[in-house]
């Protein structure tokens, strides 16, 4: 089993923004609210953020009502009354999220608490085992920094691919945060990980990918139903390097509760045309996503700006 080092460095905050005097308010702010959670512990943590947000969260108007019109894009039978009572789901949702955060040493598989359990273990085995390796993808559900925590608590050598924080202060709070749970791999989306990107792969570690949110650059391919345009690196790696790209899931549960189950990797034969095989392999893994957000609607963040205005 690969063990968890402080040797490996992290990666360095993003470079791109210089630092202002309310990117420090922010930090204040947010490890303000990581002691008062730590004081709070995990249960009382999370259930007092989801319960604010599930209340304060739908007066945001202008970001309660890109949720409300997306769930309307993907359900349009739905009536008034389910849009709202998914939407305050998805913000208490969000806040537990943010909450456990300050606790993920506590999210881990096989620890006493049973907190996380696993599903489909014999599955991961069969693709990280013996010098192999895969590529794993999923979407921004339950509490999705669980996911990378319970790799790293299996003693899966990976890396993981992150979107930088827009603080930079914040960035590098939260890269140090997730370096004493998570792999110390950290990847930021954009060239500025591309070399860590094919580095990860050349050297037979594993990649988890978060592919479900809106890019400027990738391809339109169906989700839900409508086009978006969809990161297609997972795909165009996977064939690439000629290496399983396969699902994951996880559920919240009851509260601070969570299982993970892994799957079988995706079933597809590449026909030789790569732009061909690139886009049926990512409708592919769109149509994964799908299956869980269509299982568990409350569950999926939907507040970013998923597909095109007018779609």
């Amino acid at each position: 089993m690969k063990k968890h080092t402080d040797d490996i460095p992290l990666p360095e905050r993003r470079p791109d923004r210089p630092v202002t005097v309310m990117h420090r308010i922010e930090l204040g702010l947010v490890l303000m609210l990581s002691g008062f959670f730590k004081i709070l512990g995990l249960n009382g943590a999370s259930f007092v953020s989801g319960k604010f947000l599930r209340i304060v969260g739908p007066l945001i108007r202008s970001v309660s009502m890109r949720a409300e019109n997306n769930l309307r894009k993907a359900f349009p039978d739905w009536s008034d009354k389910q849009i709202n009572a998914t939407t305050k789901k998805v913000w208490e949702n969000l806040g537990r999220t943010a909450a456990e955060f300050t606790h993920l040493e506590q999210l881990k598989p096989n620890l006493p608490n049973g907190r996380v359990t696993i599903t489909g273990k014999d599955k991961l085995d069969d693709l990280v085992t013996d010098g192999h390796f895969a590529i794993f993808f999923s979407g921004h559900f339950a509490n999705w920094e669980v996911i990378p925590t319970a790799f790293e608590s299996l003693g899966v050598d990976q890396s993981f691919v992150y979107r930088a924080a827009n603080n930079p202060l914040t960035d590098e709070y939260i890269i140090n945060r997730r370096g004493k749970v998570m792999s110390r791999y950290q990847i930021p989306k954009g060239k500025r990980g591309s070399r860590a990107l094919l580095d990860t792969l050349n050297k037979k570690r594993s990649l988890l990918m978060l592919t479900d949110q809106k890019l400027n650059s990738g391809i339109s391919v169906p989700f839900m139903g409508i086009p978006a345009m969809t990161l297609n690196a997972a795909a165009r790696l996977a064939l690439k390097y000629k290496i399983p790209l396969a699902p994951v899931s996880i559920e919240r549960l009851n509260g601070a509760r969570f299982n993970i189950q892994f799957h079988d990797p995706l079933a597809f034969t590449p026909s030789g045309d790569l732009n061909k095989d690139i886009y049926d392999l990512t409708a592919l893994m769109n149509l994964a996503i799908e299956k869980d957000i269509r299982a568990r609607p409350g569950q999926w963040l939907w507040f970013h700006r998923r597909w095109p205005k007018g779609a």
